[in-house]
């Protein structure tokens, strides 16, 4: 699955897990991606989209 917001772009971040004795692995940190089907400026759109811009775009955005 496709971990990129068609709005924002929006993807995976890499950063560490810190144990107690601050041993560190690295970890990834994924965004809250859903798929929908939505229109916005008279454009329809079907993939994935982050929660972000849902409630950034909620009065623009509407869904199929």
């Amino acid at each position: 699955m496709s971990r990129r917001c068609l709005i924002c772009k929006k993807g995976p971040k890499a950063g560490k897990n810190v144990a107690h004795s601050k041993k560190t692995t690295v970890r990834r940190f994924l965004p809250n991606i859903q798929k929908k089907k939505f229109k916005l400026k008279n454009k329809i759109y079907d993939g994935y989209i982050c929660t972000r811009c849902m409630r950034t775009y909620k009065e623009e955005i509407v869904y199929l």
